[in-house]
């Protein structure tokens, strides 16, 4: 196996097992390194740090698939296996879809694997795991058979992909060629289309959130805006929602929404309707007593941070000077470069503007099949607050 020495005093993020290795750290090798290719990682001191997969192409030079002097295949076999124990540990059979594999949060970087029932969809972002993938995918057969899979989709179509020199792939890598599967999310029934839908097919990092929504929406009013295919709205009817609206400009994802609420055998009130979000709140009365705004991401990359505070301001501006007083506002952001800190300014100055006084009931609650490690906290990237309005 090649060698890499880090620059003197460059060890140091390492020891504390944080994945990314930049390339300012990194001392010119003294061989041709193949993009992809896993190297022994060591100090300027010639200590062996761990084990990584190389790319020359990116700012992020080395990401860690170890840290001690261990073969670092069977690093990553004992990690996947970590990892499918982890979930089995968290779910019974009221939930059959989460995340089995949250890169670095599972000592895996580049590598996400979600389960929806009988699928796995596997997004692979770095060309290391695109060299490791057929072990990968022989690792999950191997790990997942009490949970009888019966097909494997590569759903790899992120930008980080194309920074790191792969370009976009979408398809069927093992089993039935099948597009859709009906999953359990605690006991609420969702048809999840895999191959057609965002992200791998549901929003699973808001699992704890529309648990949450849940457990406050009885006898409420409930207004689901940027509502996807209803995840919010069907927890909220579940809980008791007197009636619930669901607003998205996606015309397949509102009727998904009323095909899961058909699905989960739901006779409340339910209106769906395919609008863009932003004309919804600024026409409607909003004559609602629970509100979600859980819009995309406003800010994908760090010069978007102002039109992203612009347009967080807006929605929930326009939404603070409308809902009667005593109302829940749930409003959430999964912007990677903004922080929560920067977040929770925006919404006190919306609350500001429109003269309302608001109180923290809670703040966002991780989805455990979303571990973050406690040394690589980059990944951490959903806010949440849910508000009481005075």
């Amino acid at each position: 196996m090649k060698q890499v020495y880090l620059r003197p005093g460059k060890e140091i993020p390492v020891k504390f097992k944080h994945h990314w290795i930049f390339s300012g750290a990194v001392s010119a090798p003294k061989e041709r390194i193949e993009e992809g290719e896993i190297v022994q990682v060591l100090s300027a001191n010639r200590e062996v740090l761990g084990h990584g997969y190389f790319n020359n192409k990116t700012t992020i030079q080395i990401r860690m698939l170890n840290f001690r002097n261990e073969d670092p295949l069977m690093s990553l076999e004992n990690n996947i296996k970590s990892a499918v124990r982890l979930r089995n540990s968290l779910f019974d059979e009221n939930t059959n879809t989460f995340r089995v594999i949250n890169g670095e949060g599972d000592y895996i970087p580049g590598l996400v694997v979600d389960r929806y029932n009988d699928v796995l969809v596997v997004q692979v972002a770095t060309v290391g795991i695109e060299k490791l993938k057929n072990r990968i995918l022989d690792l999950l057969k191997k790990e997942t058979t009490d949970w009888n899979i019966t097909t494997i989709y590569e759903k790899s179509n992120m930008p980080a992909r194309i920074k790191d020199g792969l370009e976009s792939f979408s398809g069927h890598l093992w089993g039935n060629e099948i597009e859709e599967t009906n999953v359990l999310e605690n006991g609420i029934k969702f048809k999840v289309n895999f191959v057609k839908s965002q992200k791998t097919g549901l929003f699973l990092d808001m699992r704890e959130m529309r648990k949450l929504v849940g457990e406050y929406a009885k006898g409420r009013n409930l207004l689901n805006c940027f509502s996807y295919t209803g995840g919010f709205s069907l927890y909220a009817a579940k809980g008791g929602a007197t009636k619930v609206t669901s607003v998205d400009l996606d015309k397949d994802a509102i009727e998904n929404c009323n095909e899961n609420f058909a699905l989960n055998e739901i006779t409340s009130p339910n209106e769906a309707i395919a609008v863009d979000a932003f004309k919804f709140l600024n026409d409607d009365k909003l004559n609602y007593d629970f509100v979600i705004l859980d819009p995309p991401a406003f800010a994908k990359k760090k010069e978007d941070i102002p039109n992203a505070k612009r347009g967080y301001g807006q929605i929930n501006r326009m939404t603070l000077s409308k809902i009667p007083s005593g109302s829940f506002l749930l409003t959430c952001s999964c912007s990677y470069h903004l922080s929560f800190e920067e977040f929770e300014t925006v919404i006190k100055k919306a609350a500001s503007d429109a003269r309302r006084e608001l109180k923290v009931l809670a703040k966002h609650h991780l989805a455990p099949d979303h571990p973050i490690n406690i040394n690589h906290n980059e990944v951490d990237y959903l806010k949440s607050l849910l508000l009481y309005v005075e």
